[in-house]
């Protein structure tokens, strides 16, 4: 073989060898989480509910910002601007009010998001407890099993059957409506149902060979429990969580309602409805705009605690396969019908044989 013969095959091989690599670098693992997030960006519904909660959140924390164009601190009334002549509440857009005012003159808006605040903080703080204390009890009760969790799964049922309206009723009268009492009962109740999905999937995490694997090599139960068995729960209890926020918001609005959660003149979503019943049939914005603030940001939270419970599914990646194969075949389908129906209407004239 010639100098320039061996010379080509050395570039054909290197060329192979190239393309090699080239596919081998398309092709890359992707772990549960790159799953999850490549499945939750198809979800139209769940993206849009987290703008929202994205949305949600920037305004409240944006609460002194608004405060500073509108020149309106949230606890401050306006009679004189913020009242009609009859002491009603000023409708949207009358005296620099963007959503008019409440019962004794303040401004509307400011007060919806310094309620938000406080929603907020007690839907995450509550969440992040519940899920803390749900995760360890969950995990000590399934991994050491026995007498342990004998005693942790009847508190926890002991916990999941006891009436907790009643509970944080009998709280805020005994020591006083406020929102460390508001935090402690809705953390309180948030924890039994998460500990109890944790020890399920415990108890059958602790059997897998990875984790005889670990004991043998002299691992101690604690390290087994939060390093090897707890990131194979994360996905469970992430679904939960996000489902739990909303139930708290509510939560903390139904007791602020009743005159148990915060109280005035601090803003919360629920007393600012328990002040608005009065005014409902001269003043509709005074209900409509924080029932409606409420409203979507639990509908926006229940939704994408949906679309992530969907995302981390592995049945959904077949789901949205096979969607998006039915739609290729309709519009295959329609091009086809489409094609034919030119071709019908396109095609010469011929005349019948043997005519005039």
């Amino acid at each position: 073989m010639s100098i320039t013969g061996i010379e080509v095959a050395g570039q054909e091989i290197a060329a192979g060898e190239g393309a090699l690599d080239a596919s081998a670098a398309k092709i890359q693992g992707r772990s549960q989480w790159q799953l999850t997030w490549r499945r939750l960006r198809r979800d139209k519904v769940a993206m849009a509910a987290l703008v929202v909660i994205l949305i949600m959140v920037v305004l409240a924390l944006a609460a002194p910002v608004f405060v500073s164009i509108t020149h309106h601190p949230p606890n401050i009334a306006y009679p004189n601007t913020g009242e009609d002549a009859a002491g009603n509440p000023v409708g949207p857009g009358t005296a620099g009010f963007w959503l008019g005012t409440d019962g004794t003159g303040r401004d509307l808006f400011i007060r919806i998001l310094y309620g938000a605040r406080i929603s907020l903080f007690v839907g995450f703080v509550t969440t992040a407890i519940g899920v803390v204390a749900g995760v360890t009890v969950g995990l000590m009760a399934g991994y050491f099993g026995g007498f342990v969790d004998t005693v942790l799964a009847r508190f926890t049922d002991a916990v999941l059957a006891f009436p907790y309206v009643v509970l944080a009723l009998a709280l805020a009268v005994v020591l006083g409506p406020s929102l460390i009492v508001i935090i402690g009962v809705i953390a309180f109740f948030s924890w039994a149902a998460i500990a109890r999905i944790v020890r399920g999937q415990t108890l059958s995490i602790k059997e897998k060979e990875y984790i005889e694997a670990a004991r043998s090599l002299g691992a101690g139960p604690f390290r087994i429990m939060f390093l090897d068995i707890l990131p194979n729960l994360l996905a469970p209890v992430l679904v939960l969580a996000t489902l739990y926020i909303p139930t708290a918001v509510v939560f903390e609005a139904t007791l602020s309602y009743l005159g148990l959660g915060i109280q005035p003149p601090t803003a919360s979503w629920g007393n600012i409805l328990a002040d608005a019943q009065n005014f409902y049939q001269v003043a509709w914005w005074y209900v409509i705009f924080p029932a409606a603030a409420l409203l979507i940001t639990t509908l926006a939270f229940n939704l994408f605690g949906d679309g992530i419970r969907d995302a981390m599914d592995p049945r959904t990646e077949r789901a949205f396969a096979a969607g998006r194969a039915r739609r290729r075949r309709g519009k295959r389908q329609v091009l086809a019908n489409d094609s034919q129906s030119d071709l019908s209407h396109t095609a010469p004239y011929v005349p019948p044989a043997g005519g005039s």
